[in-house]
Order: C-alpha cells, then structure tokens, then sequence
C-alpha cells in the first residue's frame, strides 16, 4: 500500500495523505519523478512495462510516485532500485526539471532526474511486476521508438533531457 502526501497547486505540503488509487480532488497533487540514466558513451538506460502496466510492453525511464516521506531526490534514488535493482550514486543526480502537471486524468508536481551513470547492463535485475527488459538506447534510437509507438511518448521535456 503506497501513501503519497498531498500537495497544494503551490507545491506545498497540505498535512493530508492518501493511498494511491483513491481519487483526489481538483486541488490535490502528489509528487511523480521520472528518472533518466545516461552512460559515458551518451546512451540512456531504458525499461520495457509488464503486460499487466498501463501502457503495456512499451519502453519507457525508471519512474513513480514518491511516497510518505520521501523526497523528490529519495523518490528517484528509491524507485530505480525497485524497478531495476540499482543503486544510483547520489553525486551523480541532477534535478533537470520541474512543473506542474494539470489534466484531467493526472495532477501532480512532475521531478525530472538525470543521473550520469555506467550501469552494467548484466546488474539489472527487473521488478517482476513493473519491469520486463532494459537496455541502453541512444537519443535518436529513442526518438525512433517514439515515432514507431514503442515508446511512451507522452514525454514533454525530451530535448530538456537530450541537451545535458
């Protein structure tokens, strides 16, 4: 059972909880971080969904809701090693970007993290719920994938990510 904290639409703690699936209402938020990995050769580890996610068998990042107690920086560090088995070195995260996210299927405040990482491809070791396969893909591989509906790409802030 995951409980997120409630967030005002100014990014401010409101005192409430909720466990996750219970809907929220119009000025309720909660903290989402995605989490973009990119090696020395310029490459970017990602994961492929379990049938049983939404949008199943696609290519995405590491990335969820942060929970009672975390951080955004604890949220991403927490997430990658649920997802993937990995423990990502703290000095090697940066905060890419940041905004609110209003429609009407999701509001939440949306921490975008890239951590410049070498990743030993044979260390992953796949959540078995959430994660089916991984792999290291160039920028343009990416946008590849994105085009063909292989990958999620309901990504906003790509070239924020691409220009670091």
């Amino acid at each position: 059972m995951e409980i997120w904290e409630i967030l005002d639409r100014n990014r401010q703690k409101t005192g409430k909880t909720i466990e996750r699936g219970t809907p929220m209402n119009s000025e309720e938020y909660h903290l989402v971080v995605d989490i973009w990995i990119k090696n020395v050769n310029g490459d970017y580890l990602i994961t492929k969904r379990t049938p049983n996610k939404t949008y199943p068998n696609m290519w995405t990042i590491c990335g969820g809701s942060a929970v009672l107690g975390d951080d955004s920086f604890e949220a991403a560090l927490r997430e990658v090693k649920e997802e993937i088995g990995v423990s990502l070195s703290r000095s090697n995260g940066k905060l890419v970007k940041s905004f609110r996210r209003d429609t009407s299927e999701i509001r939440c405040f949306k921490d975008i993290w890239l951590f410049n990482e070498n990743v030993n491809i044979q260390d992953v070791v796949h959540q078995e719920d959430e994660v089916s396969d991984s792999m290291w893909a160039s920028e343009i591989k990416i946008r590849e994938m994105i085009d063909t509906g292989e990958f999620i790409g309901v990504l906003s802030y790509l070239d924020d990510i691409f220009k670091y």
